[in-house]
């Protein structure tokens, strides 16, 4: 080895000890007879000395260093003088007289900053992204995903699983999203896909007799880009037998609460994790991963709006549409311009508009209201009663803002969902030390899509209908709800899982709903329908994102920063530069012709 300790190990009890280090330059100091040198490793830093009166060569090799060179170091290590210690540092009571110095290679001036928090142009960080990771926030993010994998490795471990690799290349299935394709050059004109999950596959483990399987599993989409995708991605991917949702829920809030309490012990994590029905989540949050870190809720006022003399209300209401609102506390202060925020949140979604009620805080309370502690587009309209109705329903006390949106029911619940994320962030009601997990349950089995005229699977086809409308699949696939789950923690989607089908006769039901032919079922899924019908056990699981774990445990809302080499928010590699073009020779193999088309 090339060095006998890290640098970023040193402490007080080395002191006196000859010690060899080597790692790159963070910082050089020229104060004339002493030059001071941070050598970061990957475990930190530490101070050299190299001073002229003790050797005047080594200072002279000293004075030629510069940021990124990667040295070698040998000296003794000796506690720093009174007035220098850095309490910033782990290492900052003792420092190193060098007493040889040798460099192992020069480095051109970085593009940016190594040793410095600043903002960076992420283009440029990506480019150049094995500097970026000597930054040490990214290197703790990396050692944070180590710690998180390799607990979860320990604790599914401890509980009997067994970690089981499932293929890369595999046949094209339907999971929800399209499949990158691997040409064949053995067999041409035929593909492999890249799996979206190991979906069939765990649940063929099942079938085979493991009845507990995980895996770190690496998966593939080739989704249209968004800010929070990677093509690729990781998720913890987990199946059991014989178990029933609640066994794998249990299983799962352990397995969380436990990982947060050891990487991140100064987080605050409430437990056990609140279960919600997805139609309560609709309701009370407008969408099925809420941010619970704060307790604003909506309320359906469509009575209440009934009632009024506002006619788009009433219209709205007799074309099936919906009337919610919520309170926003502390906000009846708003100005035009904070107000015209919320509005073009609704726009984004689809609204027409969005109607407020703004109460004065001088009032002394919501009964004593007079018509001029109200500002209101609907003042004139709205009567005082009924002003203090709503206000009632949704919890106002004086100084809050009453909003009020009506439409469709989807459109509806998106725009309050949005306003009650951006008051959350306004009023500083989101503590980032603060995980508020929750597991969302009874979704729909099948979701309606208008533009197909089709039915569609909420989650995936092979998802359990819960007992009491298995006789209702194929009659009213509207009113089927699923054995499925989800894990949310502060207003991410952290997993999905569900009681998977385990009989032919019921997964064949499905599909004939999600209207796939005979044909496209004995081409596509064949393999797991066959082995149902040799004795495959009731069975299921969850996949849980890794990335999505790191995000909160690092503290990031970027998912391209807990990704050791990730792709631009446009799916773009610029180290690598990929995609790229192939040579005309490796499409000839593949026996592929490209059709070239302008981007």
């Amino acid at each position: 080895m090339l060095k006998t300790i890290q640098a970023g190990s040193l402490r007080p009890e080395h002191v006196d000890q000859t010690v060899t280090l080597a790692g790159w330059v963070d910082r050089r100091r020229d104060h004339g007879n002493l030059i001071f040198i941070d050598l970061r490793d990957s475990a930190g830093i530490s101070q050299i000395v190299f001073d002229q009166v003790l050797d005047p060569s080594i200072h002279q090799s000293a004075s030629l260093l510069r940021s990124e060179w990667v040295i070698q170091v040998i000296g003794k290590v000796r506690k720093r003088p009174d007035g220098t210690i850095n309490t910033d540092l782990k290492t900052g009571q003792i420092e190193v007289i060098a007493s040889s110095l040798t460099i192992l290679n020069e480095s051109k001036t970085p593009p940016f900053y190594i040793n410095k928090d600043e903002e960076t142009d992420e283009l440029l960080r990506m480019k150049y992204r094995y500097l970026d990771l000597r930054k040490p926030k990214m290197r703790s993010i990396v050692n944070i995903r180590h710690k998180a994998v390799k607990f979860i490795r320990d604790f599914l471990t401890d509980k009997g699983f067994l970690e089981i690799e499932t293929p890369i290349l595999i046949k094209s299935t339907p999971e929800g999203a399209r499949d990158y394709l691997v040409p064949s050059r053995l067999y041409p004109g035929k593909f492999y896909s890249l799996p979206q999950s190991p979906q069939q596959l765990k649940q063929l483990l099942m079938s085979a007799g493991f009845e507990k399987y995980f895996q770190i599993a690496r998966c593939f989409r080739d989704e249209d880009p968004r800010a929070d995708r990677q093509p690729e991605f990781t998720q913890l991917d987990l199946e059991m037998s014989f178990v029933e949702s609640n066994d794998i829920l249990t299983l799962i809030e352990k397995l969380y609460y436990d990982l947060v309490k050891s990487i991140t012990p100064d987080k605050k994590i409430k437990f056990p994790f609140p279960r919600i029905s997805y139609h309560d989540a609709i309701e009370k949050y407008g969408t099925d991963k809420p941010d619970l870190r704060f307790d604003i809720e909506m309320s359906n006022v469509v009575d209440w709006a009934k009632k009024t003399d506002i006619n788009i209300l009433k219209t709205i209401v007799s074309n099936k549409g919906i009337v919610k609102s919520l309170n926003a506390p502390g906000c009846g202060d708003f100005t035009r311009g904070q107000i015209s925020e919320l509005e073009e949140l609704v726009k984004t979604s689809g609204g027409k508009g969005l109607m407020w009620i703004a109460i004065s805080k001088q009032s002394k309370s919501i009964q004593d209201l007079t018509i001029e502690d109200i500002k209101s587009p609907v003042s004139k309209i709205l009567k005082l009663n009924e002003i203090q109705e709503i206000a009632s329903i949704v919890s106002s006390e004086p100084g809050d803002l009453i909003l009020i949106v009506a439409g469709p029911e989807k459109i509806v619940n998106q725009s309050l969902s949005l306003i009650r994320d951006h008051l959350g962030t306004h009023l500083g009601l989101k503590n980032p030390n603060t995980f508020e997990f929750a597991f969302i349950t009874d979704f729909p089995l099948f979701e309606w899509k208008e533009e197909e005229k089709r039915w569609d699977a909420a989650h995936h086809p092979f998802t359990m209908p819960i007992k009491e409308h298995l006789g209702i699949v194929d009659k009213n696939p509207e009113k089927v709800i699923a054995h499925c789950y989800d894990l949310v923690c502060n207003g991410l989607e952290c997993g999905s899982g569900s009681i998977r089908i385990h009989t032919r006769e019921l997964q064949e039901k499905v599909f004939a709903v999600l209207g796939y032919t005979k044909e496209e079922v004995a081409s596509r899924f064949d393999q797991l329908l066959t082995a149902f019908e040799y004795g495959t056990p009731p069975h299921g699981g969850i996949a849980t994102g890794i990335e999505r774990l790191v995000m909160l445990l690092a503290g990031t809302d970027n998912i391209r920063d807990v990704v050791a080499f990730p792709k631009t928010q446009s799916f773009i590699d610029p180290l690598f530069e990929a995609p790229d073009h192939v040579s005309s020779e490796q499409l000839d193999e593949l026996h592929i012709k490209v059709n070239p088309t302008k981007i």
